[in-house]
């Protein structure tokens, strides 16, 4: 016998979560699972490097999304329908997989977001045909909700005559109905009844409530399945999460202490109370499900066809004149270029280096089908210069081009100043039928950015471009202050003097590469130890020691785990599609707008092509004074 974990949680579930992907996915490995679900809240952005992580373990990732659902019309922004239930869905197959990413871009348009990206059940059934499965019934879930007069006190009962008190007389007939609605939209062999008792020895609600789902079931004639609600990989991990449930709540462990001491309403209680939301062994799940149940699991997985979420880029096709082919194009725009600037100055030697090197160039491009790429790079260029606005003239490896120097992206000769091809783009980088992108960035004056990117959507349509997500992660200073203040352990002034010693992450980025775990705090115990030595330090063993040395631990064990959400400061998607079906688009924090919801190595492995749009201050002082030295040079024609 064996299990398969449907209902689970990465740190993509933002300050909820704890589990990284990788951790995730060792974890199972450990425990000899063959499959796995991804149900994050109201996302699933982290489907990408889940689905990575686990297939180096050689185990078939499931994916899901735990759908935040509103109990009126989903665009009906009250206080009365803040309130949200949740339910969990997984895809199929590659299909369920796109309806999953236009459901979760759908519940972050602006008319249905209110505080959480959220839908309806029957908007959320527009999406459901026959290629999802659903199941409902944990703690949270409409099924769970209805058995109660008080749901909220319900949950919190302490007794079962308490619990009772709180329960509709007519719950089962309550849970069936609901569960009869959920199986018409899913589908008959599509739904199932949850069963989820790993924390009954916590919580009365969650023993009855499991207890209800089996009664409804057997009278009924619906299945259930055996699930957990993990949220971290193991149960020694439970406090680790529980600072970051503080971190949501802004609050301090001793805070969140006081109020459960004094009896007070606390968020997330059910967390504040047990250890149980870990991923379960098979021997925790058979001691509290059926075999049935547990079975059941398996089955789901089997339904779930091993489909695989990444591709080729989906870069759109490029408009070129007489009706060219892309390639044919950028050849003649190089012919063009070779005329323009180095024409009549190449020495026989240099012609035949110059020669050499645009054929290699130009073979590598042809090979990996990516002269659009460039084509539309040099649109973009283009653009910003008929504005009369100034361009960057090259950043880093990509200066290294010789297409890019010939057809007026890059403004540096780069055989002349001896930058290397291979540097910016090999072909030896695509590996497995995977094609690896370049990367341009293309610097603009800051104040031009926006002109630039709206001139983007007039070309290529305003559904299929779009600004992208980025993660804020806990990483050296900000983790162990976040560990320090969660503790209560010294003063704002003594915070900032511990962690002034931690280089800043980019600073030691190549060497945090050879390592295992990366830790920029680790790195600092062992390169600097002078600096850290009255709070924590390494001992001959490798073990940490000092007053703080629980804390720096702490630290370096959530160094890497997701905090926040935000855009990413130069990345655009262009895509051949509309982005809304090929890739969760979600709210942006700071607006209405909805940007691309995963980060850019993660839209890049789906076929998601990139392109960096840096807004540049330098460059509008740069462009003030050219405007400011041709308006002097016009005032001086003026007066002669």
């Amino acid at each position: 016998m064996n299990w398969t974990p449907l209902h689970l949680h990465s740190h993509y579930s933002l300050l909820d979560g704890l589990s990284k992907p990788s951790q995730i996915a060792s974890r199972c490995a450990n425990l000899g699972f063959e499959s796995c679900a991804l149900t994050d809240h109201g996302t699933i952005s982290g489907a990408v490097a889940f689905s990575k992580a686990m297939r180096q373990k050689n185990i078939k990732p499931i994916l899901g999304c735990e759908f935040y659902l509103s109990q009126q019309d989903c665009t009906v922004k009250s206080e009365e329908n803040r309130k949200l239930s949740h339910l969990c869905v997984i895809a199929k197959n590659k299909k369920g997989w796109g309806q999953l990413i236009q459901a979760t871009s759908r519940s972050n348009d602006e008319e249905n977001f209110y505080y959480k990206p959220r839908l309806d059940l029957d908007t959320l059934g527009q999406y459901a045909d026959g290629n999802l499965i659903a199941f409902s019934g944990h703690l949270g879930s409409d099924l769970a909700n209805v058995i109660f007069t008080d749901i909220k006190s319900g949950y919190q009962a302490t007794t079962l005559d308490e619990f009772k008190r709180y329960t509709h007389a007519d719950w089962p007939e309550r849970v069936s109905k609901l569960a009869h609605r959920y199986r018409d939209i899913f589908g008959k062999d599509n739904f199932f009844l949850e069963v989820q008792s790993i924390d009954q020895e916590n919580s009365i609600a969650a023993k009855m409530v499991a207890e209800g789902m089996r009664y409804v079931a057997n009278k009924y004639d619906f299945r259930t399945v055996a699930t957990a609600d993990s949220h971290y990989p193991e149960q020694k991990d439970a406090g680790d999460q529980l600072l970051l449930l503080c971190s949501a709540m802004r609050t301090t462990l001793r805070g969140v202490k006081k109020k459960i001491q004094a009896n007070e309403d606390v968020a997330f209680s059910g967390f504040m109370k047990s250890t149980n939301f870990h991923i379960p062994t098979l021997e925790e799940i058979q001691s509290v499900n059926s075999s049935k149940e547990i079975d059941t699991s398996m089955e789901i997985a089997s339904m779930c066809e091993d489909y695989d979420i990444l591709g080729q880029p989906m870069l759109p096709e490029f408009e070129c004149p007489e009706n060219k082919s892309e390639e044919a194009h950028l050849r003649q725009l190089c012919r063009d270029g070779w005329r323009d600037k180095l024409s009549g100055i190449l020495t026989k030697d240099q012609k035949n280096e110059y020669t050499e090197r645009i054929k290699k160039e130009l073979d590598v491009i042809s090979s990996a089908k990516l002269s659009g790429y460039f084509l539309i790079v040099r649109d973009i260029v283009n653009s910003v210069r008929s504005r009369n606005h100034i361009p960057g003239p090259g950043r880093g490896s990509a200066a290294g081009c010789l297409v890019s120097y010939l057809i007026g992206i890059t403004q540096l000769d780069p055989i002349r100043y001896g930058l290397i091809f291979e540097r910016f783009y090999n072909a030896g980088r695509n590996t497995g039928g995977h094609v690896s992108l370049p990367d341009i960035d293309i610097d603009v004056p800051a104040t031009k950015r926006d002109e630039t990117i709206d001139y983007i959507r007039s070309k290529y349509g305003n559904d299929r471009v779009g600004q992208m997500v980025t993660f804020g992660r806990l990483q050296g200073r900000s983790a162990l202050k976040e560990v320090l203040r969660m503790n209560d352990a010294c003063s704002y002034d003594e915070m900032n003097a511990i962690t002034k010693s931690l280089p800043h992450e980019h600073e030691v980025s190549d060497q945090l590469a050879e390592m295992d775990e990366p830790s920029v705090i680790q790195w600092t115990l062992m390169n600097q130890p002078d600096s850290l030595k009255d709070y924590c330090r390494l001992n001959d063993d490798g073990n940490l020691e000092g007053d703080y040395a629980k804390l720096f631990a702490q630290a370096m064990r959530i160094e890497g785990t997701f905090k926040s959400q935000g855009k990413h400061a130069a990345g655009v998607v262009i895509s051949s599609h509309k982005l809304d079906e090929v890739c969760p688009m979600v709210r942006d924090k700071k607006g209405a707008e909805k940007i691309a919801g995963l980060e850019m190595n993660d839209l890049e492995a789906m076929g998601h092509v990139k392109f960096d749009i840096l807004g540049i201050s330098l460059m509008d002082k740069i462009m003030g004074i050219r405007d400011k030295l041709e308006e002097d040079d016009d005032q001086e024609n003026l007066e002669r």
